[in-house]
């Protein structure tokens, strides 16, 4: 996935936000004020940070190569995917769909329900929903 489109599709989320508070090269990406994604480059390799569940974040790990605990974040909460080209885009879009609804049900109340109302749960929650229903069947 180039940069272009892993930058389109974080854009793509409902009121996301991109902005460069470090440089000219670190592209943070929010809701509301709060950091979902964070693309940088490390040793000239970019890396995408994603919020992920702390038992999930270790999952990814175990099973994807380019999953690595995240790069100047708080490794339990958050993960670095190497854009190597090996992990497949749906699987990096399932990832920013999980942080992204992470980020919003952190939310406080009144502005996560101004997001739900102005966009609809399908919309913020997409990865969360998928999971709960994959559960519940």
């Amino acid at each position: 996935m180039d940069s272009t489109s892993l930058k389109q599709y974080l854009l793509s989320k409902p009121e996301a936000e991109e902005y460069y508070p470090f440089d000219d090269y670190t592209a943070v990406f929010k809701v509301q004020g709060k950091m979902f994604a964070l693309l940088i480059k490390k040793q000239g390799a970019p890396l995408l940070n994603l919020k992920c569940l702390p038992d999930h974040a270790i999952e990814l790990r175990d099973i994807f190569t380019d999953v690595i605990p995240a790069y100047h974040m708080n490794k339990r909460h958050w993960n670095s995917i190497v854009l190597s080209g090996e992990l497949p885009m749906g699987e990096i879009q399932r990832q920013i769909d999980h942080s992204y609804s992470l980020v919003v049900k952190g939310l406080k109340k009144s502005i996560r329900e101004g997001l739900e109302v102005r966009h609809g749960k399908s919309n913020l929650y997409s990865e969360i929903m998928a999971e709960n229903n994959h559960k519940q069947h």
